[in-house]
């Protein structure tokens, strides 16, 4: 029939940038060369075709945004007009990328595939009309986080302040701790700097470096070394973290100022940050990358096992490194010959911290297993594919056996 393009399903690459209920929104890769040549393709078939509609292109190139909001689409040479009829209402980051609007498949759904913010995504048959598209496989993650529930995570940006609210050792240590089980690169920042004096500075410095840590003093509201910090989060997915009221988002509102977080001030009583980020959500960077904004939180879990813990202190680590203990099981306590255990600062955090993994460690043996949620079914031509599994006896009939023990049950009831 004239005018009519048979097309297989389109699908398209891109990132979760947010999660809110069970939509996604998710910024869909720029592919140039590709655009050129569906384009440069679907102007030939136009013209033999007669026909007067242009298809939208699968995936939108970064120069070509702007122009095709304002009805020309370009080719590699000149111009198609695109008519009003098919104008998008696809949203644009500040990179001109594309975002679209997005659900889950329901397979996804019944084998217990979750979508967080940072999966890697396939989007298929985007509506570009209507800046809605479906998620229909999730890629293989890098990294994963629990607490912020975010993906392919390439370092952490985590920020204190040296002041207003103070500065807590223990606190701190906690959270590097907490970063380091992740795996995962930190990068640690003093924020609100231009409130001490240097002298006060050199001296948290040479704290944090026999910690084991090149800290960054940094000031948003005096743009002090704000540049410095740019520079590490350049073309790299970064996940900022530390407590409530220390200034996380407004070092985002200065690295992204179209951001627009909501900022909140330090409470007066506590000395402690009042809660202003209620989710978590990436943030395109101007020089390239993507910052993710996290729920400020005091007290982070240590959930990692005993024996790990040690690996996580720099200064365990470096002692480690020289010698080992004793025992290969060592905890590090009072164990004879152990060579952690000794004068280092922050020794007294560690059986701190161990002496409570220990515990959770002790309450989750005494818990059952979970049972799986979904089973392997074995489908035609030898592939397999994952399905809900039901929950044990909940849907199961009862045996005639039992049935009539229940009812004899009954009846000796209402004898007596």
């Amino acid at each position: 029939m004239r005018g009519e393009v048979s097309e297989a399903t389109e699908q398209s690459l891109g990132t979760v940038l947010a999660v809110q209920a069970n939509f996604y929104r998710v910024q869909l890769d720029s592919e140039i060369e590709e655009i050129r040549k569906q384009c440069v393709a679907e102007h030939s078939e136009r013209e033999e075709s007669h026909c007067c509609v242009v298809r939208v292109p699968q995936v939108i190139a970064r120069a070509s945004v702007q122009k095709l909001a304002n009805g020309v689409f370009p080719c590699t040479d000149s111009s198609v007009e695109v008519p009003s009829s098919v104008k998008t209402a696809v949203e644009m980051s500040s990179s001109h990328l594309p975002i679209l609007l997005c659900t889950r498949r329901t397979r996804l759904k019944k084998i217990g595939q979750q979508v967080m913010v940072g999966d890697r995504v396939v989007v298929e048959e985007p509506d570009w009309a209507g800046g809605r598209g479906a998620i229909a496989e999730v890629l293989p993650r890098k990294s994963e986080l629990d607490r912020p529930a975010i993906a392919n995570v390439n370092q952490i940006l985590l920020v204190f302040a040296v002041a207003d609210p103070p500065l807590e050792p223990y606190q701190l240590s906690r959270f590097l701790v907490k970063a380091q089980s992740t795996d995962i690169d930190v990068i640690l920042c003093l924020n609100k700097s231009d409130l001490i004096a240097k002298e006060q500075q050199v001296e948290i410095h040479e704290q944090l470096e026999h910690w084991g840590y090149q800290p960054i003093f940094i000031s948003v509201n005096k743009s002090i070394n704000i540049d410095q910090v740019a520079r590490k989060l350049k073309d790299k997915i970064t996940v900022i973290a530390g407590p409530s009221g220390v200034g996380k988002s407004s070092l985002i509102n200065t690295l992204i100022p179209n951001a627009n977080l909501r900022v909140g001030e330090v409470s007066g009583k506590l000395a402690r940050g009042r809660h202003t980020t209620r989710h978590v959500e990436l943030f395109e960077l101007p020089s390239g990358g993507l910052l993710a904004d996290t729920p400020g939180f005091n007290q982070p879990d240590l959930d990692c096992v005993p024996e790990e813990l040690a690996s996580y202190f720099p200064e365990a680590r470096q002692r480690l490194a020289v010698d080992s203990c004793r025992f290969s099981d060592c905890l590090h306590r009072d164990e004879p010959e152990c060579i952690v255990r000794g004068d280092w600062e922050r020794y007294e955090h560690y059986l701190d911290f161990l002496e409570e993994v220990i515990k959770r460690q002790i309450q989750l043996n005494q818990q059952a297993d979970p049972e799986s949620t979904v089973k392997v079914k074995t489908k035609g031509k030898g592939k397999t594919q994952y399905e809900p599994k039901l929950e044990s006896k909940k849907y199961r009939r009862s045996s005639r056996r039992t049935q009539l023990q229940e009812l004899q049950q009954l009846y000796q009831d209402e004898e007596s």
